[in-house]
C-alpha cells in the first residue's frame, strides 16, 4: 500500500487540511512571515532527521545541474506560495483560504498539458471545471 502513489497523495490531503486549521490557529499570534519561518525550520529539522536516519544522503556533486535548478526554482515557488498562504490564513477565514489554495490543482492540470505535454481526456477536463467551480463557490458563497 505505501508504494502506491494514491496512498501518499491521500496522506498529503489529510496533513493539507491540518496544515489550514494548525496554521489558522498558530498565525492568529505573530506575523505571517514569521510564522513561514517557524514552520519552515521545523519542517528543514524534521526533514533533516529524516535524511539523516534513513541514510539518504548523498554528495552535491552527485547532483546534476538541471536537477538543482528545478529543485532551487521549486524550492522558490514552495516559499512565494507558503508566504501568501500564511498571509492568507491571517487575513481571512481557512474554509475560504484552503479551496482556493487548492485551485492549484486546476494550474498544475493545465501547467502539466503546457509545458509536460500531459494528455487530459475530456472527462478530466469536465472534473477540473468541476473543481474550479467548487474551490470558487466554496470561497465566495
Amino acid at each position: 500500500m505505501t508504494q502506491h502513489w494514491a496512498f501518499w497523495a491521500f496522506l498529503s490531503a489529510g496533513f493539507a487540511a491540518l496544515t489550514a486549521i494548525f496554521g489558522k490557529v498558530g498565525v492568529a499570534g505573530v506575523n505571517s512571515d514569521l510564522a513561514t519561518l517557524i514552520r519552515t525550520v521545523i519542517i528543514f529539522v524534521v526533514l533533516m532527521g529524516i535524511v539523516t536516519a534513513t541514510g539518504q544522503w548523498q554528495a552535491p556533486s552527485a547532483i546534476n545541474a538541471k536537477t538543482w535548478i528545478f529543485l532551487a526554482l521549486s524550492g522558490l515557488a514552495t516559499g512565494a506560495s507558503w508566504i501568501a498562504y500564511y498571509r492568507a490564513l491571517k487575513l481571512g477565514n481557512a474554509s475560504q483560504v484552503a479551496p482556493v489554495d487548492k485551485l492549484s490543482i486546476v494550474l498544475v492540470v493545465i501547467f502539466g498539458v503546457i509545458f509536460l505535454g500531459e494528455k487530459v481526456s475530456a472527462v478530466h477536463w469536465a472534473a477540473v471545471s468541476l473543481i474550479a467551480a467548487g474551490a470558487i463557490m466554496l470561497a465566495v458563497f
